[in-house]
């Protein structure tokens, strides 16, 4: 694993923590107007107006550019799995900015998401492979996920709260990483020239998949809970990461005996994923408690002047 990839996936992923927290306050701003398809369009414009959202849009275009950079001189199944450090970010950012001290709980989450991200990527320490998938294993990968992904949608579609948010969350995720590999394919064809890279259908699918991926990670958020969606998103996103890196880019990932390190570096990624979403820096809650706060100041200040 050079460093340079390394690099940019950490700077990506800095880059979508803050734009991550800026969407999160303004879909927590914009009161739910109930279920359907009319209801969740209108939501989902009047959040798009909001500045905060086009303040994280940004950040988010730009996270989008180091990403791209990143998968362009590393492999998918490091870059990936790098992002998951998001959550962590979030939670360094979001303790600064809003003055919110980390309990032992949230450190300890900390330090199992770090730990486990460290000892998945250096047990399976994942080969270079190639720069651009042939036709036949995109039609096979691109054809399992998105199955996998209208699978998850319409059993969403059955449930509410927690579970909905967790399987919309899973369904964002793997989209997100079928969009990761599509832009490697893209970035892995700029020495064809432009017109190359136009003449190929990859960018086109990118901009679909990624669109898909935006609406079902926006459907999580106002499913439930960031506790309950967070988990399946840095999983989800990570393993099907690998899996496509090996399918479409022959990156390979130590097997045998490095397979225990690798799970256990899984389970400490999970286990400290929703530690973290739990976090007031990260799931949100430094938005509601300052002003509930104040709230009660307010109602208290009367009492005392009496």
């Amino acid at each position: 694993m050079g460093a340079l990839p390394i690099l940019l996936a950490l700077l990506a992923a800095f880059s979508n923590a803050s734009a991550s927290v800026l969407q999160r306050r303004a879909a927590a701003d914009e009161p739910d107007s109930g279920r359907g398809a009319r209801h969740a369009v209108r939501w989902l414009v009047n959040v798009l107006q909001r500045p905060h959202w086009l303040a994280g849009a940004a950040l988010l275009g730009l996270s989008t550019v180091l990403q791209a950079s990143a998968l362009a001189v590393g492999s998918l199944s490091v870059v990936q799995p790098l992002l998951t450090s998001e959550l962590l970010f979030t939670l360094v950012v979001g303790s600064v900015v809003f003055h919110r001290r980390p309990d032992r709980r949230t450190w300890l989450a900390f330090t199992a998401l770090g730990t486990g991200l460290a000892l998945f990527l250096a047990a399976a320490s994942p080969s270079s492979g190639r720069a651009t998938a042939p036709p036949g294993a995109w039609l096979l990968a691109g054809t399992v996920v998105m199955a996998v992904v209208v699978a998850l949608v319409l059993a969403a579609r059955l449930t509410e709260g927690g579970p909905r948010a967790a399987l919309l969350g899973l369904s964002s995720a793997m989209s997100f990483a079928l969009t990761a590999a599509l832009l490697k394919d893209v970035v892995g064809r700029f020495g064809q020239g432009l017109g190359g890279v136009l003449a190929h259908w990859s960018p086109y699918a990118t901009a679909v998949v990624g669109l898909i991926s935006f609406v079902l990670l926006q459907g999580a958020f106002r499913a439930g809970s960031l506790t309950a969606s967070q988990p399946a998103l840095t999983l989800g996103d990570a393993i099907t990461s690998v899996a496509l890196g090996w399918a479409l880019f022959e990156e390979h990932v130590g097997l045998g005996v490095r397979v225990v390190p690798e799970v256990i570096g899984i389970l400490l990624l999970g286990a400290g994923s929703l530690g973290l979403a739990g976090a007031p820096s990260v799931s949100g809650a430094w938005d509601s408690a300052p002003r509930r706060e104040a709230e009660d100041d307010g109602h208290r200040q009367p009492r005392r002047r009496g």
